[in-house]
């Protein structure tokens, strides 16, 4: 199974090489990486060309963002990354994994950074999707390209910080695998 993972961005030049440093070994085993542009104006899509197999250019929005490089996307999974978003080792397996049975999935998050707090916030957005199947971006959400139906283009609140992938968590599926 060849995983797509879009990653949507806006001047997002401070860190997108090191994001798509971290997803080298993902490309090296087939699977590709689409950066998904709404306009940045800080060289964000110069920096992404020589690491990503495709930068596209989308309307400004993340979910129009992402739905362009779904769109565009050859694989059979689609796995959205926030541009601050690390992904845990071996996240294409357990992506794969998981799709064995499942429509659509999402990891858990780990949020960096010195306060305490940030840690008690994870372990409830982790809590609240067990909970009601609900995932947030900062989760990596990933579906099989058949049961993806698309991204709501809607305004949503940012988020404000660096997250890290830690843990695969599957939740109940979008439709029937049919």
């Amino acid at each position: 199974m060849k995983l797509s993972i879009v990653i949507p961005t806006l001047n997002e030049a401070a860190g997108i090489a090191r994001t798509l440093e971290a997803l080298a070994p993902l490309r090296a085993n087939g699977h590709e990486v689409i950066v998904a542009d709404g306009g940045s104006e800080d060289g964000t899509r110069e920096l992404a060309a020589a690491l990503a197999d495709r930068v596209i250019a989308a309307a400004r929005g993340r979910a129009r963002q992402m739905n362009a490089g779904a769109a565009a996307a050859a694989g059979d999974a689609l796995l959205f990354l926030h541009a601050d978003t690390r992904l845990p080792p071996r996240a294409d397996q357990a992506v794969i994994e998981a799709l064995r049975d499942r429509a659509w999935g999402r990891f858990d998050v780990r949020i960096d950074g010195r306060s305490p707090l940030l840690a008690v916030v994870a372990f409830f957005m982790n809590l609240r999707s067990r909970w009601s199947g609900i995932a947030t971006g900062d989760q990596a959400i990933f579906a099989r390209r058949e049961s993806f139906p698309g991204f709501p283009e809607k305004r949503v609140l940012r988020n404000s910080g660096p997250v890290t992938i830690a843990t695969i968590h599957r939740v109940p599926a979008l439709q029937s695998r049919g």
